[in-house]
């Protein structure tokens, strides 16, 4: 039997989080999955929790070599496994939505020229409020902005939002296909923060993108939140400034300055309006 969808998840001592991850992936319809969890603690703080669904379908893995909360490496190590023709980087304390898979199958099949399919983001969790209302507002704006950039076509206004305005998504609100990870190389475990940008902005611009405008996943919202803080530690935004700084160099080399400052120019001015 074909598999649909390879699911990848790293995961680091969120045993109930990531049966609950897990189990919103058991549960989507009309789609064939396997499911790769990569224990990264080095005490293998998953496996009995793993075990314990006695399900077929999933791969337990520990990390040989643990890296103390790396994902991009983690995530490295499991998808060069994948049989499916469609790729899931899902964190292990996130909730795919129902029904996604299914509407993720329809928009390839439906674009297939399009490498990767995104979806909106809906926050949830137990984290102050003042956050909660920040990470809603943050991921309604970026759909928005999604949406309206979906109408340049399926590469440069993806790929211009994200590198000079604001990330659009995060892993796992994203499918990819398969070869198109492959073309990627994975992700760059050089990079520490935005590593997940880095890697969507290149599968943005090599394999094209489409905004699917439905909820793809609950995003769990702790304390504090590593992405966009309304109070970010000074350390967090040295972290991110560097991994612009870092995902910014790598599209010079290898796009070309023109190209690099062209589309910084279409992101500020054209962009801008919308």
């Amino acid at each position: 039997m074909s598999i649909d969808f390879s699911v990848i998840i790293p995961t680091f001592r969120r045993p109930r989080e990531l049966i609950e991850a897990i189990s919103s992936v058991l549960q989507q319809q009309d789609s064939t999955v396997e499911i790769f969890v990569i224990d990264d603690s080095p005490e293998g703080s998953a496996e009995e929790a793993v075990r314990s669904l006695q399900d077929s379908r999933i791969v337990y893995l520990k990390n040989p070599n643990p890296t103390g909360g790396v994902p991009s490496a983690v995530r490295n190590i499991g998808w060069p496994m994948a049989k499916g023709a469609f790729v899931h980087f899902l964190d292990d304390d996130d909730i795919v939505a129902e029904g996604h898979y299914a509407a993720v199958k329809a928009a390839f099949a439906a674009n297939p020229a399009v490498g990767l399919v995104f979806g909106r983001i809906e926050p949830f969790g137990s984290g102050p409020a003042e956050q909660l209302d920040q990470e809603r507002q943050y991921f309604a704006d970026a759909a928005r902005k999604a949406a309206l950039s979906d109408r340049f076509g399926s590469r440069f206004a993806f790929t211009g939002r994200m590198l000079f305005d604001k990330a659009l998504l995060v892993c796992s609100s994203s499918v990819i296909r398969r070869e198109c990870v492959a073309r990627l190389g994975g992700f760059d475990s050089s990079i520490r923060l935005m590593e997940d940008a880095d890697f969507h902005v290149r599968a943005m611009r090599k394999c094209g993108a489409f905004f699917l405008d439905r909820t793809a996943i609950r995003y769990r919202v702790g304390s504090p939140s590593l992405m966009h803080s309304p109070h970010p530690t000074e350390a967090q935004k040295q972290g991110e400034r560097l991994g612009h700084k870092q995902m910014h160099e790598k599209y010079r080399r290898e796009h070309g300055a023109p190209e690099f400052y062209a589309l910084a120019l279409f992101t500020r001015t054209v962009l801008k309006i919308f």
